[in-house]
């Protein structure tokens, strides 16, 4: 898929990681946030966005309080059907990651787009929206829960309604983003049965397929939501706060 934007943070360079376990992309996270830290120290500016699919599929379990308690499956019982289980340092609550679903992860200095954490959430939020609408699809924020949703009620406010189709979990050390958002493709959903999507009750998770039958490869996602997230990067003052 072909666009018109032309970004000029050429600083930003994009990793496709391709297919890699979990604890693997940890890993190249953890190092890319050192080349970020160690280029501000030299004056310098540098950022990354990793794009990776996870494989084996795997639960990520975040330090929240009773954020465990939304694994409704045992280890062997995700063992038994191919899903590991990792503790994880980001935000968030419990997430699913797996193949057929895009997961981002920017590492990029805050300090140099003028952001703090809420205004880069919401950011990322709408780099997902965005990629949505590019494949002719009506995605929102729910002011109640953090993410990205599909069939939100306008009139309701405290996180009710809807379905799911993108997560976001966050770490951020010395002003320096790790780990990001993932965005359903095509996944196979059965496997959030075996968890409480973002510690959310009663409320659905959806992916691209689901909603937009015609075929759309991982290629061409990740093509438009690199171009979404490069434009929102480039001028991200809606984002910033004004107090």
């Amino acid at each position: 898929m072909t666009s018109e934007l032309q970004p000029s943070n050429t600083w930003l360079e994009v990793i496709d990681l391709q297919s890699m376990p979990y604890l693997e992309a940890l890993e190249l996270q953890r190092s890319r946030h050192a080349e970020v830290l160690k280029a501000r120290e030299t004056g310098q500016r540098r950022g990354f966005l990793l794009f990776v699919e996870h494989d084996p599929p795997v639960v990520t379990v975040s330090r929240r309080p009773g954020a465990a308690g939304h694994v409704l499956a045992g280890e062997a019982a995700l063992a038994r059907v191919g899903i590991a289980r990792v503790e994880t340092d980001r935000g968030g609550d419990v997430t699913y990651h797996g193949p057929g679903q895009l997961v981002a992860y920017p590492i990029i200095d805050l300090n140099s787009l003028g952001l703090r954490i809420h205004g880069y959430v919401r950011l990322l939020e709408q780099a997902a929206i965005d990629t949505c609408e590019a494949f002719g699809l009506k995605a929102e924020r729910d002011p109640g829960a953090t993410g990205v949703w599909v069939d939100r009620p306008a009139d309701v406010e405290d996180g009710r309604g809807g379905r799911k189709i993108a997560a976001i979990g966050v770490r951020v050390s010395r002003w320096i983003t790790m780990h990001g958002l993932s965005l359903n493709v095509d996944p196979d959903m059965s496997h959030y049965q075996h968890i409480v999507p973002c510690g959310l009750h009663d409320r659905g998770v959806t992916s691209l397929a689901l909603e937009r039958p015609a075929p759309r490869t991982m290629s061409e996602v990740k093509t438009v939501f690199e171009e979404r997230f490069r434009r929102l990067v480039d001028d991200p003052a809606p984002f910033r706060r004004r107090d």
